[in-house]
């Protein structure tokens, strides 16, 4: 790093670090705005082999864009975060972290010390999630008509979508929805040629391993090896001793005696995670056994969860017919589907569980009804777990004006960063309606005027007829576990962004010698 004498020029150079990270910032945030709202258009992205993938999903959007920049990659990072938490809200999440860096950033410009600006942003993150939890409006039950509205609202309008996972979250029941360790949008999946549908069950992307065996099976009975169906390898050098060649014979005949006690045991069903041997293979068909070979430890543990077996390992099979019993699981229907190459169970005797499908003509459009059909299931299990705000930026609206008699209140700098996070707060609002085609300037004042006027956190734009309008008489409902997250992640990149003094290049770790360097202006660079 090279250091110069002349401080002003330090400052400058400090001050050109944090206007590179802010503008890094700001590029991600314009790439994701045009998709927020009900109005939102799409993104089309392009990979270097030509491949499409549309969509207007923001975090595959965020994925996908070919960043280069460090604070830009920071950005991306807490709006995966966001995703993998609650499942949804991302765009909004980065859309409000991109105006409360620019805002903190000009607020240093005009002089405003960094740490007065981080205190004001935290002070206003924090005052914010408070407001917004006390507004929280609970789910009555599963059934309460709000939760579809919420997953036609994150479903981005899609009413069969909406259909789907609200009809799925009623058979699985909501004692299944607060499980800690699951969730609704696993049980999503898609197939390019399927129909759409919600049944009590679970499917296993995999065919069976021959046409000889059979197409459908009643009453049945699940065995889960997670290890090879094959006899146990005896080491080539061995082979060739006599010894060695007759543990082989030996090891083979037990083998065969584990296979024929898996069928005396009656079991019709058998998912195995690695190889089937090719004698395990035809005894099983002659038996008219259905056999699944190279399935996921995942899928295991779903069939696992929903037929009440128990996943056996390979030395178990030596294990007597008593035992084995223990590890079997049942249900009351395992078939083909051999359009779609899928194997269905259906009627498991362990936990319910629900699958949800989605079709679609093609393999782009498919993709891009699964992340929606993901995004919709995410927020709706999020509002029967933590409750419901009012949608369409309403409620971040409410909070701005809160915060703003904050702002008035404190004598010390850090209102100024207090401004931020309520220009932060504004911008979802804003950018819904310039999506719509409306005058955001316009339209934010009369429901600043209107909220005031009846002290209502609920009041908002309806995107249809430009009119101010109730969101929640609407149905415009998003889960309050979103937008919490949203404005954290928004807070937690700015502070990072704005405690950034100096952008220094590392030295190559591959060449030691070669001294770090300051950071070049092309660091600002971002492709696209």
């Amino acid at each position: 790093m090279t250091f110069k004498d002349n401080s002003a020029q330090e400052v400058d150079e400090k001050l050109a670090a944090l206007i590179t990270n802010s503008n890094a910032i700001r590029a991600v945030a314009s790439a994701v705005e045009g998709t927020i709202g009900p109005k939102g258009l799409d993104i089309m992205l392009v990979d270097r082999f030509g491949e499409v993938t549309i969509t207007n999903d923001g975090v595959t959007i965020l994925k996908q864009m070919d960043v280069n920049h460090p604070a830009a990659k920071m950005l991306i990072n807490i709006a995966k975060a966001q995703q993998e938490e609650v499942g949804d809200g991302t765009t909004t999440a980065t859309i409000m972290a991109g105006t409360m860096v620019s805002e903190g950033v000009n607020q240093i410009l005009k002089g405003v010390p960094v740490a007065r600006v981080i205190e004001g942003v935290k002070y206003g993150v924090n005052k914010a999630r408070e407001i917004l939890s006390a507004n929280i409006i609970p789910v009555k039950d599963i059934n309460d008509p709000a939760l579809k509205n919420i997953a036609l609202i994150a479903g981005r309008e899609h009413e069969d979508i909406a259909e789907l996972v609200t009809k799925a979250a009623k058979l699985i029941g909501e004692e299944k929805l607060r499980e800690k360790n699951f969730k609704l949008k696993d049980i999503v999946m898609s197939r390019a040629g399927a129909e759409n549908e919600v049944f009590m069950g679970i499917i296993i992307d995999k065919e069976k391993m021959n046409k000889q065996m059979p197409e459908a099976i009643n009453d049945v009975k699940v065995l889960l090896i997670d290890d090879a169906l094959e006899p146990e390898e005896i080491a080539p050098e061995a082979l060739r001793t006599e010894a060695g060649f007759a543990r082989y014979l030996e090891l083979k005949q037990e083998f065969k005696e584990n296979i024929k006690k898996i069928i005396d045991l009656n079991i019709n069903l058998i998912l195995v995670d690695k190889n089937v041997s090719d004698e395990a293979e035809e005894l099983l068909t002659d038996a008219g056994i259905i056999v699944l070979e190279r399935v996921s430890r995942k899928d295991l543990e779903k069939v696992s969860e929903h037929t009440g077996a128990r996943i056996i390992k390979r030395m178990g099979l030596k294990k007597s017919a008593q035992e084995i019993q223990n590890y079997i699981g049942r249900a009351e229907r395992v078939y083909e589907d051999e359009k779609l190459e899928q194997i269905r169970i259906v009627g498991g005797k362990g936990k319910p569980m629900a699958t949800i499908l989605v079709g679609a003509a093609t393999e782009e459009i498919v993709g891009e009804r699964e992340r929606i059909a993901r995004d919709a299931a995410s927020s709706l299990q999020a509002a029967v777990l933590h409750g419901m705000v009012p949608g369409g930026g309403a409620m971040e609206m409410a909070i701005s004006r809160e915060l703003e008699k904050e702002k008035d209140k404190m004598k010390s700098m850090a209102s100024y960063g207090i401004e931020c996070v309520c220009a932060a707060l504004k911008r979802p609002m804003a950018q819904i309606v310039y999506n719509a085609g409306f005058n955001p300037l316009e339209k934010m004042e009369e429901v600043n005027f209107t909220q005031a006027e009846k002290n209502s956190c609920s009041i908002g734009i309806n995107c249809e007829t430009g009119e101010v309008a109730d969101m929640v008489e609407l149905g415009v409902l998003d889960p309050a576990l979103v937008k919490l997250h949203a404005i954290k992640a928004a807070g937690e990149v700015t502070e990072a962004i704005l405690r950034i003094d100096t952008i220094i290049k590392k030295k190559d770790e591959s060449n030691p010698g070669k001294a770090g360097t300051e950071a070049p202006n092309s660091m600002g660079e971002m492709d696209f």
